[in-house]
């Protein structure tokens, strides 16, 4: 039986197989999924902490957290994805739960701004994320900023 392994690592700490599994979910999802084409490669994946779970080599959930000052005066978490095949696993629960279990600890806070795809509102409310109030399309799709203090 297959187990699903958590992993979290720097740009400069991805072997070439991982990169690419990465790049292929965000594409998968984002690009092909929600049909939307945009610069996936935007030059922040450098300034990124990368965190996933994978099972044989194939990403399976991905999330990016930056550190305070690159995105927003707070902390942030972005991409955040789980692929087709993983979806109903409460992985994207768990994720989110590692990622600000990391901001804390590596970063020492609590406060955290996000860029959220309106459906998923409620699923960020459950983890401290507030509605701000500023919303906006982003790629066609609609967003609204949050943030956790």
């Amino acid at each position: 039986m297959s187990k699903i392994i958590w992993k979290i690592k720097t740009f400069e700490e991805f072997t070439v197989p991982e990169l690419y599994a990465v790049i292929k979910a965000r594409v998968d999802v984002f690009v092909v999924e929600q049909n939307c084409p945009y610069p996936d490669l935007d030059n922040y994946d450098q300034k990124a902490l990368h965190l996933w779970a994978e099972e044989d080599g194939e990403v399976l959930a991905y999330c990016r957290i930056f550190d305070k000052g690159i995105k927003y005066k707070e902390t942030s978490i972005g991409r955040v994805l789980t692929t087709e095949k993983a979806r109903g696993k409460n992985l994207g629960k768990q994720m989110i739960a590692y990622a600000v279990q990391t901001i804390e600890n590596r970063f020492r806070t609590s406060g955290i701004r996000i860029s959220a795809q309106d459906y998923l509102l409620r699923f960020y409310s459950g983890f401290g994320f507030e509605d701000t109030g500023k919303k906006y399309l982003e790629d066609d799709i609609p967003h609204t900023e949050m943030l956790r203090k």
